[in-house]
């Protein structure tokens, strides 16, 4: 009996789910670890050095769009080999800096870099080489890269013990080097039909003309010209603030309130475990239920999130509101990609959805400075946590009165 052949696009999911936890694990977690050490050797302000940072995530998110532009028309293969080797680079520079301005440069180079390694490029390839299976796809590489935190995080604070900062950077560098460009370049294809295949694993006709289904999609111009477009946008964003807001300040309120700054860590480091376990449980309830309709569910687990931190401050309500606020972020991280796939295809998802990731990054990335305005301005936070409740009913009336209309979906064979 002849085995049934793997379709080649769970390859590119494997080998993507494997880049995005070193990608993020690498430039984005390890950061926290060696901040205090750059601080006492460099020394610079905690704002000059984390700044920079900061600066890097708002590069990445106007990097969005010139991205998605790419990747729709070349596909990802060269972009994210290239970004790779830039990032690869950059944190070898990073490793031997000595001046703030070229510290800076440096992290203007690694925002560009970011976004031609992070999800956006991920997500619209395993938007063109899978349909059904799209949500299984990207859970498998979402799955794995939600583990980042809980890998690099005792791994950088290893290396930063062994070589210090500068020697852990070095080995971190080459470390995303050896692993992420060698799987970018021999692994990623542009699309199905350079195999001879189409989504899923089904075989082109024998003409080789490829049916409607291969360049299924709605046009940029007439996707930004549908209402729903612009409420899936005002959804998320409002979502995202509140988000941003809670994640980052979680710890602060959590030693505010007495808890031990070693246990609040630890707490805090549950979320990344909980949104795995999100993921989990949203990729079979998407096929039972709309997208629509999970996003709706997904707010509502935040907002009730929320709620238990405002009903006290015991270790049943933190550990309650760790995880249902875990399994909330870790469906949403799918639940926007999915839900944009289905209503205007793939042809141009690249572009479509890093439009919305451009205009989402500045109020994700700015979100933290407000909550950290308001508690300075109230000396707690319950403010910041009303305002994020407030910002999640709103976000969720917005879906709830949304009329979207899926493409209809064309055959694939």
């Amino acid at each position: 009996m002849r085995l049934k052949q793997v379709y080649y696009g769970w390859y590119i999911a494997l080998a993507l789910a494997i880049t995005e936890t070193i990608s993020y694990g690498v430039i984005y977690y390890s950061f926290s670890v060696f901040l205090t050490s750059m601080e006492a050797e460099l020394a610079w302000t905690r704002t000059e050095i984390t700044g920079a940072f900061s600066l890097a995530l708002m590069i990445s998110g106007l990097m969005a769009y010139p991205v998605g532009w790419w990747v729709d028309r070349h596909g990802a293969r060269g972009l994210m080999s290239a970004g790779a080797v830039g990032a690869t680079a950059l944190l070898i520079a990073l490793s031997r800096v000595q001046t703030l301005p070229m510290y800076y440069l440096i992290w203007v180079g690694l925002g560009v870099c970011a976004e031609m390694l992070w999800y956006e490029p991920a997500f619209t390839v395993l938007a063109v080489w899978f349909r059904e299976r799209r949500s299984q796809a990207m859970a498998i590489v979402t799955f794995t890269a939600g583990l980042a935190s809980t890998i690099f995080l005792p791994l950088a604070t290893y290396l930063l013990t062994q070589l210090g900062w500068r020697g852990a950077t070095f080995a971190l560098a080459l470390l995303l080097g050896a692993v992420n460009l060698p799987l970018h370049a021999l692994i990623l294809r542009r699309r199905p039909s350079d195999l001879g295949l189409l989504p899923e694993g089904h075989a082109l006709p024998v003409d080789r003309t490829l049916p409607p289904a291969h360049t299924h999609g709605m046009s940029v111009r007439d996707a930004l010209r549908t209402p729903t477009y612009w409420q899936i946008l005002l959804a998320f964003g409002l979502a995202g603030v509140a988000m941003s807001a809670t994640r980052v300040h979680f710890i602060p309120l959590l030693v505010a309130n007495g808890t031990n700054a070693t246990a609040a860590a630890s707490i805090a480091g549950l979320i990344g475990l909980m949104q795995v376990a999100g993921r989990v449980i949203y990729t079979p309830l998407e096929r039972r239920f709309a997208f629509q309709r999970m996003a709706i569910i997904v707010f509502g687990m935040l907002m009730v999130s929320v709620v238990m931190l405002l009903a006290g401050t015991s270790m049943v309500w933190v550990f309650a509101f760790v995880g249902l606020y875990g399994m909330a972020v870790g469906a949403i991280t799918l639940v926007r990609p999915s839900f944009l796939a289905e209503l205007y295809g793939s042809a141009h998802y690249g572009q479509i959805s890093s439009i919305q990731s451009a205009l989402l990054t500045p109020l994700t990335t700015l979100a933290p400075v407000g909550a950290g305005w308001l508690f300075d301005h109230f000396q707690n936070y319950q403010g910041m946590l009303w305002i994020s409740l407030g910002f999640l009913a709103a976000a969720t009336l917005t879906l709830l009165f949304m009329h979207p209309r899926p493409l209809n979906p064309a055959p694939i064979g």
